[in-house]
């Protein structure tokens, strides 16, 4: 195998699992790079979506990418190099805001507090509301229930990789799902309603 001198490592058309594997066997932070350069907007947009506060994102940012650099030779493939980046990215927004609001349950399995949500919300509902209308609904309901529908439909990650992510069962990420998106259509009709 041929090492690239450092400065140019002519790795744009590369898959990022295959710069994962290059930095790990030549520790070329020229690599590293390249997956910042990839990924540095995506992540800082997820972290304003969540945190709602660009200071705070761009120190998120600096954050997940000093998680990522830490943990990349535990990147295990069995994922998406790019869900693997989400799942550090929203468990650390998800964490911080935990700490800041002492809530120490944002993705709790309180199923004997909620209410029975009987009926199934299609997301064709999700889907059709007006992306200025639905960025308000986002900001309306709980963070938790904002990022699972995140990562659902904006990311759109499988409930496998959304239970896996968040240590969960299949069954649990389902119902989190359900409710989030009851919620979503219920604050949608208090805000517009006409």
């Amino acid at each position: 195998m041929q090492n690239s001198p450092r400065g140019k490592v002519g790795s744009s058309k590369k898959t990022d699992s295959e710069i994962v594997r290059l930095y790990l066997q030549t520790r070329n932070s020229d690599y590293f790079q390249i997956l910042y350069k990839r990924y540095s907007s995506k992540i800082y947009s997820k972290c304003i979506s969540l945190l709602k506060d660009e200071s705070l994102a761009q120190d998120a940012t600096q954050d997940v990418f000093t998680k990522i650099y830490l943990n990349i030779a535990k990147f295990s493939e069995r994922s998406k190099f790019s869900t693997w980046v989400y799942s550090i990215t929203y468990n650390y927004c998800i964490d911080f805001i935990r700490k800041k609001k002492k809530e120490k349950n944002l993705f709790s399995d309180d199923l004997e507090n909620s209410p029975d949500i009987v009926e199934e919300v299609p997301d064709q509902e999700l889907l059709q509301m007006e992306v200025h209308r639905l960025k308000r609904v986002l900001e309306n309901i709980p963070t938790g229930d904002k990022a699972i529908l995140l990562m659902k439909y904006q990311d759109e990650m499988s409930i496998k990789e959304i239970a896996h992510n968040l240590e969960k069962s299949e069954s649990a990420i389902k119902m989190k799902i359900k409710r989030a998106k009851h919620k979503a259509q219920k604050t949608y009709k208090e805000i517009f309603q006409s």
